[in-house]
């Protein structure tokens, strides 16, 4: 069963092989949901400090009856704090805001800040005191891991040259349609373990008729299609839903995708418009490469 499956870190932590995404559940909502992904097997749970539920996340974690050496829980710092002072003070206030006395892993949200996303300017310096702080962190027991999100080759170059800790993850946006095999290939010869957001392309691939029939020659949704495919790439997915049934859906993954579907899936045509998540910058990004 994938919620039993695991993978060994580079500083050999070990992180279950699936996790919950938590981004847009509230936070008087997020609690009873990771009680709920808890109950069902789930022990990895990814939020952020952007996403304004730390609070209830903590609260499922410390209430949900699961043992705390048992659970995996995830944040990050907000892609807007590139100052030493700055990153030491939001870690420990994410311990203080979750109630927790060790987060496992905490990564840099960004290398640059959401309203610069892109744009030309990679805050090396910023991300590097960042990284200090995370280090430090580390060092002192409150952090297991530490780790990356949306970090392009360069802005990791500036992490692994610069840096006294090799990152644990980088994080990104990975799904079928959107699959950035360069630059997955890249973080893993590094021995960084590439993270999936989205693996469901925010919801966007559920219409595609190509993944419906695949899905159902093998006997389920496009969804568990589209998680099963990150998981045989290698990748770690992190699927987001408060649905119990969904959560449950999302874990029925234990079948095998052929070779031949792997290779018409890698080469799907890829999304042009994320509809609402247009908004946020890591879809416009991926409008503006098209």
């Amino acid at each position: 069963m994938i919620l039993e499956e695991t993978y060994t870190l580079n500083n050999g932590v070990v992180i279950p092989k699936l996790g919950l995404g938590t981004w847009f559940i509230d936070d008087d909502k997020v609690a009873q949901a990771v009680r709920a992904a808890a109950e069902i097997g789930y022990r990895h749970f990814d939020t952020a400090q952007a996403y304004g539920n730390e609070r209830g996340v903590g609260e499922g974690i410390r209430t949900c009856g699961i043992a705390r050496d048992e659970l995996f829980v995830t944040t990050k710092l907000a892609a807007e704090v590139k100052d030493l002072d700055g990153a030491r003070e939001a870690i420990d206030g994410s311990l203080k805001t979750m109630g927790l006395d060790m987060i496992d892993m905490m990564i840099i949200h960004s290398p640059q800040p959401w309203a610069q996303f892109r744009e030309g300017e990679h805050f090396f310096d910023g991300n590097l005191q960042a990284w200090r702080a995370l280090e430090e962190a580390q060092q002192a027991g409150k952090i297991r891991a530490i780790g990356l999100s949306n970090f392009e080759k360069v802005d990791l170059d500036n992490i692994l040259e610069n840096g006294s800790v090799r990152p644990a993850v980088n994080q990104i946006l990975a799904h079928v349609s959107n699959t950035p095999f360069d630059l997955i290939d890249y973080i893993e010869s590094k021995d960084v373990r590439v993270e999936a957001y989205s693996p469901v392309g925010h919801g966007k691939i559920l219409s595609d008729e190509t993944l419906t029939a695949m899905a159902r020659s093998y006997g389920v949704g496009v969804p568990q299609l589209a998680i099963r495919y990150c998981l045989q790439l290698g990748l770690l997915p992190l699927p987001k839903t408060a649905n119990p049934a969904h959560m449950r859906s999302n874990s029925d993954v234990d079948f095998e995708i052929s070779d031949a579907d792997m290779e018409k899936l890698k080469s799907l045509a890829p999304i042009e418009d994320y509809g609402d998540a247009s908004a946020f910058p890591v879809f416009q990004d991926k409008a503006r490469a098209k």
